[in-house]
């Protein structure tokens, strides 16, 4: 947790309801908030080039859950667009320039790669740049599925709009690949002439955010937009994951941001289950965390935090080490991006269900972080597709991922059992892996496989660095039950000593289970008002009410409406 956003809490921007404000105003205060996290943090060329220790530390931040509108922001200004711009400075002082303004948070930075009808397949995008007899470019979308999808791009006062558009490159008629290439959308008040822009309804139980459609009509561009070598040099076509390298950083980096969503969640829940109380059979009411249906999702969640924290250093040590083997690294990219959305998902909403009715509501800070978490599922590479790619590519032999250090570990055996499975079937089926065969017998199990590889890695990583032995006996146990058949057939572990596993971790964990929820840190970072009956009774008392008095001057107003 960084003192430094703690701080901003007390800013206005982070203490206004903003719940009366129009959709437009809240707009804009994700805005206002990105530029005031971001400029706290005063990022460098350096962090977002050689992802230094801040870089990733921002993406963990507890400030996060609180508007991953600004989140979106800043992500897209700093991994995609700093990033992407940072590899081309030598030697050109307009992008310098360009650069600082981007890092000040003086202009809102955007990337536009996928388009509507290019999502999951993005090499195959139709936007053309032209280069034109004078040097210069025609930026160009040749069709609405050419449409570049889903960028915040529409004017804001106060946030001047760039953006690095990839397209197609054409000289002479002839495809020289996808490019990077600098583009002004507007200045905050007015599109620039030649751009055009469709601004998307909000997404369900997000922050809102000016997600657009953005189309070009022959936009004229000068030279020095193309980022990279000469035109009329390339020869070779530029390697589309080298255009894209930042995609795949955010990968790891965006995936990181669900554990301080997990964090705030389990709080709410944790804080909750304490304070609410039912009468039941017996006299006295208690607590429903006395229940072990209660407890269980919120201590399921917080071994999962204890084990996460552990794994993401890990992953960013290998996903950053040059010894590796670059599909290696983006590899456990993927594996961790797989374990911990997947793991997000299904705790946020045990955690939400928990809450019963409570649940429901926005103001309660879980069932909106569900509905974000799944937009992170899919932001820089949808799961499910990158790991289709990486299961199909360690089945066809092509690389593998960092041994087990412990192959008799249950965790190793299950991994090693699922890949032996696939395999078999692969070499099985007739055709190659791009047939109907492999596309109904493999493509539905890889998701599974790369999770057991995720899964395996995790404990490695938390076993390793020590952390408390129950909280990792309760993430092993709470695995195997994602899968106790396997574990029945192969493991000789029947479902009985399953359940007590799980059983005896959270039994050793419970008695210091309100200590583990503030040791969270999520504390100051909570709005919501069931956690204690202070803030249930001040929340309750702002909202709009209608007692008598109020509604015989209703009565009295709409009376006078139809005079």
């Amino acid at each position: 947790m960084s003192p430094t956003t703690e701080q901003l809490l007390q800013l206005d921007l982070f203490t206004r309801k903003v719940d009366s404000l129009s959709i437009p105003d809240r707009i804009s205060l994700a805005y206002h908030r990105a530029r005031v996290i971001a400029r706290a943090y005063g990022f460098t060329a350096r962090d977002v080039l050689e992802l230094t220790p801040k870089f990733w530390q921002y993406h963990q931040d507890l400030i996060n859950p609180l508007d991953m509108a600004a989140v979106t922001l800043i992500t897209i200004q700093y991994n995609l667009c700093a990033g992407t711009l940072a590899r081309f400075l030598s030697g050109r002082a307009d992008l310098q320039e360009l650069m600082e303004q981007i890092l000040n948070f003086d202009v809102s930075a955007q990337f536009l790669l996928t388009e509507v009808g290019h999502g999951l397949d993005a090499r195959n995008l139709e936007t053309t740049a032209t280069l034109l007899p004078n040097g210069g470019f025609e930026l160009h979308t040749p069709h609405r599925n050419a449409a570049k999808y889903m960028p915040p791009t529409s004017p804001q006062v106060g946030f001047p709009r760039v953006a690095i558009v990839i397209a197609r490159l054409l000289v002479d008629n002839k495809d020289r690949g996808t490019c990077p290439f600098i583009v002004w959308l507007n200045d905050g008040y007015h599109m620039r002439q030649g751009v055009q822009i469709k601004v998307l309804p909000r997404r369900a139980g997000s922050k809102p955010l000016d997600h657009c459609i953005t189309m070009f009509n022959h936009l004229r561009l000068p030279r020095s937009a193309l980022l990279g070598a000469d035109p009329e040099q390339f020869a070779p076509r530029p390697d589309f994951h080298l255009t894209i390298s930042r995609v795949h950083v955010g990968t790891l980096a965006l995936s990181t941001t669900l554990i301080p969503i997990l964090k705030r969640a389990v709080f709410v829940a944790g804080k909750y289950s304490f304070r609410r109380h039912v009468l039941g059979s017996g006299k006295d009411p208690k607590p429903i965390i006395s229940f072990r249906t209660q407890q269980r999702p919120i201590l399921q969640t917080l071994s999962q935090i204890a084990v996460y924290e552990c794994y993401t250093q890990w992953s960013i040590r290998g996903f950053m080490s040059t010894r590796l083997d670059y599909r290696v690294r983006h590899g456990i990219a993927t594996a961790f991006k797989a374990v911990v959305t997947h793991a997000a998902q299904a705790s946020l909403f045990a955690l939400a269900e928990r809450c019963g009715a409570q649940g429901l509501f926005e103001y309660n800070n879980i069932i909106e972080s569900q509905l974000e978490a799944r937009g992170i599922s899919i932001a820089e590479g949808d799961t499910l597709a990158l790991c289709i790619r990486l299961a199909s590519e360690l089945l066809l032999g092509r690389y593998s991922m960092p041994a087990p250090k412990d192959s008799s570990c249950m965790l190793a055996q299950y991994e090693a059992g699922i890949y032996r499975v696939c395999k078999k079937i692969l070499k099985s089926l007739h055709d190659d892996h791009r047939s109907d065969e492999y596309n109904t017998q493999i493509l539905p199990h890889c998701q599974v496989l790369v999770e057991a590889i995720g899964h395996r890695m995790a404990y490695e990583s938390a076993r390793d660095t020590g952390i408390d032995k129950d909280l990792l006996a309760l993430y092993e146990a709470c695995v195997l039950l994602h899968a106790p058949a396997w574990y029945v057939e192969s493991a000789c572990l029947d479902i009985k000593s399953q359940f007590e596993c799980e059983a005896t971790a959270m039994d050793s964990i419970l008695p210091r289970l309100d200590k583990l929820l503030d040791e969270t840190g999520a504390g100051p970072y909570c709005t919501a008002p069931i956690i204690t009956d202070e803030d249930w009774h001040s929340f309750v008392d702002g909202l709009q009410g209608c007692g008598k008095e109020q509604a015989d001057t209703v009565t009295e107003l709409n009376h006078r409406s139809r005079l």
